[in-house]
């Protein structure tokens, strides 16, 4: 699809959990840069799927997740490596500050953590063509990814399929306040997406671009500093505002 608004500006739509979608967009990008090679490549799609317990998850839940945030980005850069080399340019890969530390179980963090890895070793490997790959790692932005009525009704979905035994280990009372909990935090997302469309800027056009930004005041002094803190005390930090299952302490 053409835009409108501009002859330079051109869009196309991507199916990134499709190979057959990704290698018609790689050949459409390199019937259009031609011997140029690309120099920037942002890999920004993601979906947040279930935030909830791995207990109450599936492989299914997972693997949708998975598809889309880790597999589709590996799938489309590596399909694009060799125009990006050609042009010694730039890739970004969008994780996320919960990329360093996580705060839920499900696929979302996972993923993120599969970006950083991935990027990291490709980072290395493509330093000799002249390549240079960053991560951004967002904090909470207020998108449709961070909608608390959307985070509470999933709980609520998962809690209606999960077997009694389960039911009976975390209580009603977990599906409630973790949807309540949520929804206070959600509400400190910011709303400034510049903060972190800047960092995806810099990234591409800087002479020197960093290896990782941080965009969000949550990312900055929340998520950084908790990943270099040892493990008992970021868990201890952490479970403070996670919901406690029945009849635990």
């Amino acid at each position: 699809l053409r835009a409108a608004a501009s002859t330079r500006l051109q869009t196309l739509l991507l199916d990134v959990t499709s190979s057959q979608s990704i290698a018609a967009t790689a050949a459409w990008v390199r019937e259009r840069v031609g011997d140029r090679g690309l120099w920037g490549l942002v890999n920004n799609a993601g979906i947040g799927g279930f935030v909830a317990p791995n207990e109450w998850l599936t492989r299914d839940d997972f693997t949708k997740v998975l598809d889309v945030n880790l597999l589709g980005l590996i799938e489309v850069t590596l399909s694009l490596l060799p125009l990006v080399r050609r042009a010694r340019g730039r890739v970004v890969n969008v994780a996320s500050a919960m990329g360093r530390v996580p705060l839920f179980g499900g696929g979302y963090c996972i993923s993120k953590f599969g970006v950083e890895a991935f990027s990291d070793t490709l980072r290395r490997e493509l330093r000799p063509f002249g390549v240079k790959v960053s991560i951004i790692e967002p904090g909470a932005f207020w998108t449709p990814l961070v909608d608390p009525a959307k985070v509470g009704n999933g709980l609520k979905h998962l809690w209606e399929r999960l077997p009694a035994e389960t039911q009976a280990a975390y209580g009603y009372g977990f599906v409630e306040a973790g949807a309540w909990r949520s929804a206070q935090l959600l509400r400190l997302s910011s709303a400034r997406l510049c903060r972190a469309t800047a960092t995806m800027a810099h990234a591409l056009l800087a002479r020197c671009p960093r290896s990782r930004y941080a965009a969000g005041w949550d990312a900055r002094l929340l998520f950084l500093p908790l990943s270099y803190c040892p493990a008992w005390l970021s868990d201890a930090l952490i479970n403070l505002i996670l919901p406690s299952p029945a009849g635990t302490t």
